[in-house]
């Protein structure tokens, strides 16, 4: 069983930045890929960035590319996300997950066995 606790949401204005942080508990945490899911109001879940287990690879939905970082700290047991450039449409809950799921074709990443109980972003315009 993985707990996963967020942190560092807040109020942001558009143009400016913030570093989500996601804390884990137990000690298989470097065994599991990690990644950060968002929802905004009246819409579903969706996938926002990934990292593998080593921190070799890294996977982005085409909204945040060039403006949002995944990376990890096995050593502290955290995942963190820093986030430039925001946009008014960046606005939602942001959720942690850890051992992610994907399709067996195209390797489309729906979902994780652990999530967080979410951070709220806002970014006012």
């Amino acid at each position: 069983q993985m707990q996963l606790v967020e942190s560092g949401g807040g109020l942001v204005q558009a143009g400016g930045s913030l570093r989500l942080s996601c804390a884990a508990s137990g000690r298989t945490f470097s065994t599991y890929s990690l990644g950060w899911f968002r929802q905004a109001p009246g819409k579903r879940r969706e996938f926002v960035a990934s990292i593998s287990r080593s921190a070799d690879n890294t996977d982005y939905a085409d909204s945040v590319k060039g403006r949002f970082t995944i990376s990890r700290d096995n050593a502290k047991n955290t995942v963190y996300l820093q986030m430039n450039s925001l946009k008014p449409e960046d606005t939602a809950v942001y959720f942690c997950a850890a051992d992610l799921l994907s399709t067996r074709v195209g390797g489309y990443i729906y979902g994780a066995n652990y999530w967080g109980q979410g951070t709220q972003v806002t970014v006012s315009s």
